[in-house]
């Protein structure tokens, strides 16, 4: 199987609550899609590894993707090593996306911020015709950075306005992580009563920015090459900065 995106999250649930609109967007538009989870959430405080699964599998289902596993590099303690370059690296050269998306590299969660670098890193090492792993050694256009800090501006802004309700239900699919009146389970930060309505007020800043209701942010390390200018902004502006 090969696929025209592929979205890597420290965790399960990482993804739905950051690209999750934009996965379904492209699903919606024909593309293929992917998320590798590079561990298995073990470490967390709500739930256990088996229920994490069998939310992330759930989840999977409604983004509609074509493939989701995880490669259980170890939660907590996920490291940009080279066993761990190597098991990233097979999984894009077995997928051959010809985008990757993955955490921005600064984070407070140190599982985040290494799995900015380790992917990165590892969708370059797969284009080496001499790494030695598995597969085939093709190389993404592109590697697009998510969960960008306060004061990072967006390269650009994906409209996810009517995918959003959506990606509600594959972040609820995770009923062990996020607030259960029911559970007695200890409280965190996501499990909050509010956590959702919060992650609402960002995306509708993000939106805000390019004129819609809700949007998902990405960063870009490269200027965006474009050789047909008027054609890139086929579409008018509602206002001007």
């Amino acid at each position: 199987m090969t696929v025209d995106v592929l979205a890597f999250g420290p965790h399960p649930d990482d993804v739905e609550l950051f690209v999750g609109g934009t996965l379904l967007r492209l699903a919606a538009q024909g593309h293929h899609t992917a998320i590798i989870d590079l561990t298995a959430g073990e470490m967390g405080t709500r739930g256990t590894r088996e229920e994490r699964e069998t939310e992330a599998e759930e989840a999977a289902k409604i983004l509609g993707v074509a493939s989701r596993r995880g490669l259980d590099l170890g939660d907590g303690r996920l490291a940009a090593d080279w066993s761990s370059k190597i098991a990233v690296a097979e999984a894009i050269r077995e997928l051959k996306p010809r985008l990757v998306i993955t955490n921005y590299w600064e984070s407070n969660h140190p599982d985040h911020a290494v799995s900015g670098r380790l992917v990165a890193e590892a969708t370059y090492l797969a284009g080496l015709t001499k790494l030695e792993a598995g597969g085939e050694p093709p190389r993404p256009n592109r590697v697009l950075y998510y969960f960008l800090p306060h004061r990072v501006a967006p390269s650009f802004v994906v409209d996810v306005s009517d995918y959003y309700e959506k990606k509600l239900s594959a972040i609820e699919a995770y009923r062990s992580q996020f607030h259960d009146p029911s559970s007695h389970e200890p409280k965190t930060f996501i499990s909050h009563p509010d956590f959702l309505a919060r992650m609402e007020g960002i995306h509708r800043y993000f939106g805000s920015l390019i004129d819609v209701k809700l949007g998902e942010a990405f960063f870009l390390r490269e200027a965006m090459k474009i050789d047909d200018l008027v054609g890139y902004f086929d579409q008018p502006a509602t206002r001007f900065a």
